[in-house]
């Protein structure tokens, strides 16, 4: 058994040589799961003081802005649940919110190795598969965030492994299998698909039976058991059930929906992945639809290949994709594979179908990591079965030296691509570190009961510890709406990530009456030089009361309020229409900075 704990223990080391580098959250996501587990640590249960996206709370600006508000109305709950033992032992520590899933990303080595030993392949073909999830190339520093790819590539390679198990016949491993989807549910929304093959593995087999007992007169007398069984499938489905319901139930009571992140539309129904931070643009099924049939052709068709091309980029890194499609296609009928086939196909069709819009962001990237240990094994497997063609072609080729010689090469590429992606990524991780640990210092003497409005809410809660809002992606008027209604003392515009109408603010073009000048500007190196118009951060007091004297001392103060033509009357101030309504007309760009202060 020394071959599996080495390469856990190479996996591990990854893991950690990478937290080294860069051990904090990095991302929305990461943040978000970190500040729960936090939360949760210390009793204060399901509940988090930001809002990360509007669609925390139905997609729209609510009547009043409460915080804290519930949690995990669209992420799911399994990773920050996991975080909270070790942060009872070690601490609210970067490690112990690590851990768990550098544990979890580890795990998955010695399990590729078990799938492959159990799908028949050989000794050397299993480990070099094992090391290949270790450093999964451009998908290797993602392994170290304390966000849910670690935990669902080891839940949804411990799902596939028992379907395929469980379609050869071993019922135990079928009903394990419902208790394991349960779990990678619970981890990601999408989860669930892995349940198909299980479903489409029982329907098939009663298909099966049925088709062989009209073929033959005595099988109606003596029919031919059920591979699965009804039994095994109900006890699968109980499982899956078993796991899941009590979340179920929390959504229920706590949001009335079981998906409250979907109900509003803003994350099946946007055309653009900018109206995902929106609270004014229209997400319907009629909005959607207006787009025509062209458009949203064209949108799936972008999302599928945008998803192909995320899975052969980042963790096959464009040389091992032709491999894997060979080794799928030559084990096509081997039930070790055939769940991850079913399952595969699934994936890209649904991403394609439903998430076209969120492909690109990383969404999809989340998800195929399920998909990487078998990848990777069958990607062994076509680089054998290449070698056999091509040495059968050329007199001089040994197929097992050569084959040993590429599986060499898939190791080194797949190396160079973990080293370079994580170089490079947590780089950039690093520079928007530093922007708001240089504006956290910033907020050190506001009062800590102030919130702030920022293009991260989550990071800001981390290194700060800030309660707020994030930035809303909508014309300024309707952020004033937002900051109104979360009563926002604070805003923070960083130039790398900045809605477009806040641009000429930070440019310093234009000056809301409700905005103060700059309070705080974090430069860049280049502004320090002179050669920089936009600083890299800027911070501003936020002024929506006359008597704020933080703001515009120096000139008359006057509050813009725009009206629009209502259903419920001819003229409604434009904060009520985007409360009831959740849409506005939006005012021109002319009107919208006539309107607003411009500084010389």
């Amino acid at each position: 058994m020394w071959l599996p704990l080495a390469l856990f223990l190479v996996a591990l080391a990854v893991r950690g040589l990478t937290a080294a580098v860069f051990g904090d959250p990095a991302y929305p996501d990461s943040f978000y799961y970190v500040n729960l587990a936090r939360g949760l640590a210390d009793g204060n249960g399901l509940q988090v003081d930001y809002i990360w996206n509007f669609v925390d709370v139905g997609g729209r600006l609510p009547a009043e802005g409460l915080l804290p508000i519930p949690s995990n109305a669209h992420w799911m709950p399994l990773a920050a649940l996991i975080q909270v033992p070790f942060i009872w032992l070690l601490g609210p520590t970067t490690l112990a919110s690590g851990l768990p899933f550098w544990l979890a990303a580890a795990l998955t080595a010695p399990l590729t190795w078990a799938i492959g030993r159990d799908a028949g392949l050989s000794r050397r073909t299993s480990a070099v598969g094992g090391l290949l999830v270790a450093i999964p190339g451009a998908a290797s520093p993602f392994l170290a965030q304390p966000d849910n790819f670690g935990l669902f590539m080891l839940l949804g390679a411990l799902s596939l492994w028992a379907g395929a198990r469980g379609i050869r016949g071993d019922r135990r491993w079928f009903v394990l299998g419902g208790l394991l989807v349960g779990l990678a549910t619970l981890s990601r929304n999408d989860g669930v698909l892995l349940g198909a093959p299980f479903a489409l593995a029982f329907l098939a087999d009663l298909v099966r039976r049925r088709r062989s007992g009209s073929d033959r007169l005595e099988s109606l007398r003596n029919p031919e058991p059920l591979r699965i069984g009804w039994r095994a499938a109900l006890l699968c489905a109980g499982a899956f059930l078993l796991v899941t319901a009590p979340w179920w139930l929390r959504q229920m009571h706590e949001f009335g929906t079981l998906s409250p992140s979907s109900a509003s539309g803003r994350i099946l129904f946007i055309n653009e992945y900018r109206e995902l931070y929106s609270v004014s643009s229209q997400t319907t099924l009629e909005s959607f639809l207006a787009q025509g049939p062209a458009s949203l052709l064209s949108s799936r068709v972008a999302g599928l290949g945008a998803a192909l091309g995320t899975f052969a980029a980042v963790p096959l890194l464009i040389t091992m994709a032709p491999f894997v499609i060979v080794g799928a296609w030559s084990r096509r009928r081997d039930s070790a594979f055939l769940p991850w086939i079913l399952y595969a196909a699934i994936l890209f069709a649904f991403s394609a179908l439903v998430f076209a819009v969120h492909v690109p962001q990383g969404t999809f990237l989340h998800s195929s990591v399920a998909l990487l240990p078998h990848a990777y094994l069958l990607g062994l497997v076509g680089i054998e079965r290449t070698v056999r063609v091509v040495a059968a072609r050329r007199s001089g080729w040994d197929p097992e030296r050569a084959s040993r010689g590429f599986a060499a090469i898939a190791v080194g590429t797949m190396l160079l691509g973990a080293v370079g992606a994580s170089v490079l990524t947590t780089r950039s991780w690093a520079a928007d570190q530093a922007v708001r640990k240089g504006m956290s210092v910033a907020l050190a003497d506001v009062p800590s009961s102030d919130r702030l409005a920022s293009p991260d809410a989550g990071a800001y809660r981390y290194h700060a510890g800030r309660a707020g809002i994030v930035t809303p992606d909508d014309p300024l008027i309707v952020i004033e709406t937002a900051l109104r209604t979360y009563d926002v003392r604070w805003l923070i515009l960083e130039r790398a990530h900045i809605v477009e109408s806040l641009v000429p603010v930070m440019k310093g073009d234009v000056r809301p009456t409700w905005l103060s000048a700059p309070v705080f500007i974090l430069p860049s190196p280049a502004q320090v030089e002179g050669t920089a118009p936009v600083p890299r951060a800027v911070l501003y007091a936020v002024c929506l009361q006359l008597d704020d004297t933080r703001c515009h001392t120096d000139r008359p103060r006057r509050t813009t309020v725009w009206r629009h033509e209502g259903k419920n009357g001819p003229e409604h101030d434009l904060y009520s229409a985007v409360m009831e309504t959740g849409t506005v007309d939006e005012p021109s760009a002319d009107t919208l900075y006539a309107e607003a202060e411009v500084v010389p």
